[in-house]
């Protein structure tokens, strides 16, 4: 049977979109109600959101009351994914979002995607239902700033559904829009910690050094590369280390690297 078509609105996706964004603490929950209430309007979907794969911490209001049971609906013991600290770890989704950057669908049958994705191919999908807490689910991986992955997966209410292939080529890219502006503006209002300078300005060679450092060169290494004496090398590696307030090489590498100056480096 056809879904029936989504209506936005009124005011339309600029409406939906200023309702996902949070400018204060308190927008935080009538954010998270409108994105409920979307994903429930545009094809009976739940949602489950994470601002931080990496972090135990699951999503709050201002009041510190937990998103995931309080709004979005997960309360039975056995859908409390948050309480699982090695669900990032295993999950077919989280591991999923580590190489994508695009909404995709996945079942136990596989990745599904708008665009070929060879990493996708060789990730375990065995037991599939008990690591990812689900049969099905269109998932938006949220790469942000400073290295951080967010996530908004959505799933059937009906228990029934393992197929989400119409859902996706409808509706994807909106889903992929409205979890992108909700996580996004939240971790903005909720991140207050600033542990890397504002406005850093690496010189070419002081990123040419950390690129070579990144993959393991030595410092007598990088200077035969870079046809440059090891003090050279050490001096400029030192002041990309002030630059980052980094306390060592690796620090300056691993802050470097989650500013984007590195790029995808490889050997």
């Amino acid at each position: 049977m056809d879904r029936p078509s989504f209506d936005f609105p009124p005011g339309g996706l600029n409406t939906l979109l200023e309702r996902l964004m949070i400018r204060s603490l308190d927008r935080i929950r009538p954010a998270a109600e409108a994105l409920r209430d979307a994903a429930f309007a545009i094809a009976n979907l739940r949602v489950a959101a994470a601002a931080n794969i990496a972090s135990k911490d699951p999503m709050v209001d201002e009041d510190g009351t937990i998103l995931a049971s309080e709004v979005f609906g997960w309360r039975e013991p056995n859908e409390r994914w948050w309480e699982r600290p090695r669900l990032a770890l295993t999950s077919p989704l989280t591991l999923a979002c580590r190489y994508e950057s695009e909404p995709f669908w996945c079942n136990k049958e596989g990745l599904h995607t708008q665009q070929f994705n060879p990493h996708l191919c060789a990730l375990d999908l065995t037991d599939f239902f008990e690591r990812a807490m689900t049969e099905v689910a269109i998932v938006v991986p949220i790469h942000l700033p400073y290295g951080q992955i967010g996530a908004v997966s959505f799933q059937p209410v009906e228990s029934d559904r393992t197929d989400l292939t119409q859902e996706f080529a409808e509706f994807g890219d909106l889903l992929g829009l409205l979890a992108r502006k909700f996580v996004c503006s939240y971790v903005k209002v909720m991140d207050k910690q600033q542990w890397i300078p504002s406005d850093v300005r690496m010189s070419k060679r002081e990123i040419e050094c950390l690129r070579w450092a990144a993959v393991g060169k030595t410092d007598s290494e990088i200077a035969i590369i870079l046809a440059r004496s090891c003090a050279t090398i050490r001096f400029h590696i030192h002041n990309a280390a002030l630059k980052l307030n980094a306390v060592n090489r690796s620090q300056a590498v691993f802050k470097a690297g989650q500013l984007g100056y590195l790029g995808s480096v490889s050997s």
